[in-house]
């Protein structure tokens, strides 16, 4: 089982703009700057420019630079002037400061210029500092906080950087690229932006890809979280029989031989013959005891391959089967079976040196036997086998002709309670009689109790009506009235208490 989920995968995305300024627009640039310079002169200034010499040409025919106007006797400007003059000056540059943000260089040359033309211009006068422009700390660098001063900066997010000081969040390598991604007030390198938030597939650790909209498309398990390309579910990827995850590139799971393949955490605890799983049908049958729920018979319980169990099913007469893969079976009719008597080996990534038995199961009660597949975990195993003893009890007490949902569900509700004593053996099952009911093995390892966590959740999720919701509909009532309440209700009227 699993989900699907799509994401809407759209980073912010900021360009970055070259600002180099050319020879000529340089030049354009100071021109207009000594426009501004000199067009804020007085009348005097036009009557003295007749009786001096022409313009001075400086270093370059397409720059002219009028020399600096001066009286005759070389006594200082009026006050108006300078005042003119230095508002000038300081309009100019602040007109600089309003460029577009970018990367940026500041041109040297013009800025050496401008400044001996106002040495010049105010040879005995400190210069006059307009309140919009201040000459030092006015671009303080976003990653180092120092002054950019006059080398080359970039702008973005109405921030400064020196360009080694522009840096990916994630892997801390300045950014150069024309184009980055943005989280928040974060900048990252595409590259690694997509390594942060593009999900990957578990099997095969390829991004997943998108789809025909645009959208990141996968399927997510809903209890493990395994998330994987949709294509895997399509191209033979071994599915594991018991937990349902699928088989990454980098790990190889078991294969059973019939079909089935089974994870290694899985294989850990897996019981491979029927010699294996006496003491844990013990162990269930006791449970059963401790809830006042004894079974006088002794049924005979074989372990077998899923051949053997599809054989079974197909004689059988009686029964509800909707599952896919059918993992248990209480028998009422007399058949032979072959049944699983030495635990086969691991040889490479397969199981090897299988023994088997044929046996005539005779009719000596309501139930013949008990069959449960091989090669599935001690808790798995265990969860059918209650399931299946509760079909045997309810056939051996006289509970007839029940329907689907309520014997499947009354079954489903025995096999939720005994995995709930197993994985957490300190609290009491749903129903108050099985207080006492505790687990005798205690001390399971991490991954056996994250399965049996797994296994409920299959019970509890089932989608079809018999198993999912009968159990649901019997876990409630077994909740309101208790299970004993609940099975003398089912005995009476053949339905769950409301």
């Amino acid at each position: 089982m699993s989900s699907s989920g799509s994401v809407n995968h759209l980073s912010q995305r900021c360009i970055y703009g070259y600002f180099v300024s050319s020879h000529a627009e340089r030049k354009s640039w100071f021109m207009r700057w000594l426009s501004k310079l000199f067009k804020g002169g007085s009348n005097n200034r036009r009557q003295a420019a007749t009786t001096h010499p022409p313009p001075h040409f400086i270093g370059d025919e397409n720059m002219v630079l009028r020399a600096p106007v001066r009286s005759l006797d070389n006594r200082s400007r009026t006050d108006k002037e300078k005042e003119e003059l230095d508002r000038a000056i300081s309009l100019s540059l602040a007109e600089g400061l309003k460029k577009p943000n970018g990367y940026g260089w500041r041109a040297k040359n013009d800025d050496d210029l401008a400044k001996s033309v106002q040495d010049d211009l105010h040879s005995s006068h400190p210069p006059y500092v307009h309140r919009e422009y201040q000459p030092t700390g006015y671009r303080i660098c976003g990653g180092c906080n120092l002054d950019i001063g006059y080398g080359n900066y970039l702008g973005c997010m109405g921030t400064f950087f020196h360009p080694e000081c522009f840096c990916c969040r994630a892997c801390r390598y300045p950014i150069t690229e024309h184009e980055f991604s943005l989280s928040g007030k974060d900048a990252y390198h595409k590259s690694c932006f997509k390594e942060l938030t593009h999900p990957k597939c578990e099997v095969c650790f390829q991004f997943i890809p998108t789809n025909g909209a645009g959208l990141i498309e996968y399927r997510c398990h809903p209890f493990w979280s395994q998330k994987y390309c949709p294509v895997h579910e399509h191209d033979n990827t071994a599915r594991c029989c018991s937990c349902e995850r699928l088989e990454s590139v980098n790990v190889r799971y078991i294969s059973l031989g019939d079909g089935r393949s089974l994870c290694l955490e899985c294989m850990e605890s897996a019981i491979m013959d029927t010699g294996d799983c006496q003491p844990l049908y013990h162990t269930i049958r006791d449970y059963y005891e401790g809830m006042n729920m004894r079974l006088d018979q002794q049924i005979p319980m074989l372990l077998v391959e899923r051949q053997a169990l599809n054989e079974a099913i197909v004689g059988e007469k009686h029964g509800f089967h909707h599952m896919p893969e059918t993992r248990g079976l209480c028998l009422s009719e007399e058949q032979t079976v072959t049944s699983i008597q030495k635990r086969p080996k691991i040889g490479g990534h397969a199981m090897i040196g299988m023994k088997t038995q044929h046996q005539k199961l005779t009719r000596k009660c309501e139930v013949t036997a008990i069959l449960v597949l091989y090669g599935l975990p001690r808790l798995l195993t265990g969860a059918i086998l209650a399931h299946e003893l509760m079909h045997g009890w309810l056939r051996l007490k006289g509970y007839r002709n029940l329907n689907p949902d309520v014997e499947e569900g009354i079954c489903q509700m025995l096999s939720y309670m005994w995995l709930e004593s197993e994985i957490m053996p300190g609290s009491t099952s749903s129903a108050p009689s099985s207080s006492s009911s505790v687990s005798k093995k205690g001390g399971k390892s991490r991954v056996e109790n994250k399965l049996g966590e797994f296994f409920m959740h299959q019970i509890a999720h089932d989608a079809s009506p018999a198993y999912g919701g009968g159990f649901r509909a019997a876990n409630a009532a077994v909740n309101t009235y208790g299970l004993r309440s609940t099975l003398d209700h089912i005995r009476l009227t053949r339905s769950f208490p409301l």
